[in-house]
């Protein structure tokens, strides 16, 4: 089992910048990913990585604008927000797959906590 604790939520003005971190422990880690949940909509699957060879892949809603990264040493991901709207507003989590499609959300079964980011107009 995989345990994710993200940091780095927060408040900004539109435009502005914010980066999350997930910490990761455990064994079995394929690929991992954010997703984010705004109030009445679904979980979506916004960024994800392939663990080994870094290969990632972007929503069209936030390409362009967020990068998808991560520390192996340190077994973290990060995600780097840029230009943010307040349509980016959500809770966002950050989730691993032990196998599968990367840039899918059915692989993903572990999950962090989440963390509010919260973008003002």
């Amino acid at each position: 089992q995989v345990q994710l604790v993200e940091s780095g939520g927060g408040l900004v003005q539109a435009g502005g910048s914010l980066r999350l971190s997930c910490a990761a422990s455990g064994r079995g880690i394929y690929h991992m990913g954010w997703f984010r949940q705004a109030p009445g909509k679904e979980r979506e699957l916004i960024a994800a990585i392939d663990w080994s060879i870094s290969r990632t892949y972007y929503a069209a809603s936030v390409k362009g604008r967020f990068t998808i990264s991560r520390d192996v040493v340190k077994n973290t991901l990060y995600l780097q927000m840029a230009s943010l709207k307040p349509e980016d507003t959500a809770v966002y989590y950050c989730a691993a797959a032990q196998g599968g499609d990367y840039s899918r959300a059915a692989p993903y079964g572990d999950w962090g906590q989440g963390t509010q980011v919260t973008v003002s107009s």
